[in-house]
């Protein structure tokens, strides 16, 4: 079964099952930084039915406007560059969804959500899904999935890595993996770190709530 009522921005646009995870992980009246904010979907229901003091970075004119045009405090920026210029600690959440496979330094950016958030969310589609290594496995080609919907040559998506690949990462880094979980093509959750083999295998995205290690 699926695990809650589909989650509905303020303007009547359901969040996909990735940002519906986010959401629940974000608390209310903090301060929140969303990178990669597309066309501000979820900064938009944070804004409006969590009261936080929200602020977005998309790379698209096309998502800026549409974020703007909301209301939305967004600015055009790109997360490989312009995470830089924000001080240490500004804020309490920063969110990267479905964006750190495409950015070209992934540890870097990690690392600097780390910097200016007290907490990072993450989430990612999954290459280490079962329909993704069947794909590979019996038919010789890049696979075509929900979560990762382009072909080869046309894919943003420069860096592809697991679930266990990213948890790898982190205990590199000294991240604290505070809560994970994957989701699956019904938008069903596993708790991730009971078994990180198995989420690894039949989670098509994982979603990560990270903070320093002290």
């Amino acid at each position: 079964m699926p695990d809650s009522t589909p989650i509905m921005s303020a303007t009547g646009r359901q969040l996909r099952v990735d940002l519906q995870r986010i959401a629940d992980m974000v608390g209310r009246n903090t301060r929140l930084l969303d990178v990669g904010c597309g066309d501000g979907a979820l900064l938009d229901y944070l804004v409006h039915e969590k009261g936080v003091d929200g602020r977005g970075i998309e790379i698209s004119t096309a998502g800026v406007n549409a974020c703007v045009t909301q209301g939305l405090s967004v600015i055009q920026g790109d997360a490989d560059t312009d995470l830089d210029h924000y001080p240490d600690d500004a804020f309490d959440f920063v969110i990267l969804s479905q964006t750190i496979q495409a950015t070209r330094n992934p540890r870097d950016v990690l690392e600097n959500m780390l910097r200016i958030g007290k907490k990072a969310i993450v989430s990612f589609p999954n290459f280490g899904y079962w329909r993704v290594r069947l794909g590979l496995l019996f038919f010789g080609h890049m696979p075509i999935t929900k979560a990762l919907p382009y072909d080869w040559y046309d894919t943003p998506n420069i860096h592809q890595c697991t679930i266990t690949d990213f948890v790898r990462l982190c205990d590199r880094l000294g991240i604290t993996i505070e809560r994970s979980i994957a989701l699956n093509n019904l938008g069903h959750t596993r708790r991730i770190h009971s078994s990180v083999f198995l989420a690894n295998l039949v989670g098509e995205q994982g979603v990560f709530l990270l903070t320093k290690r002290r």
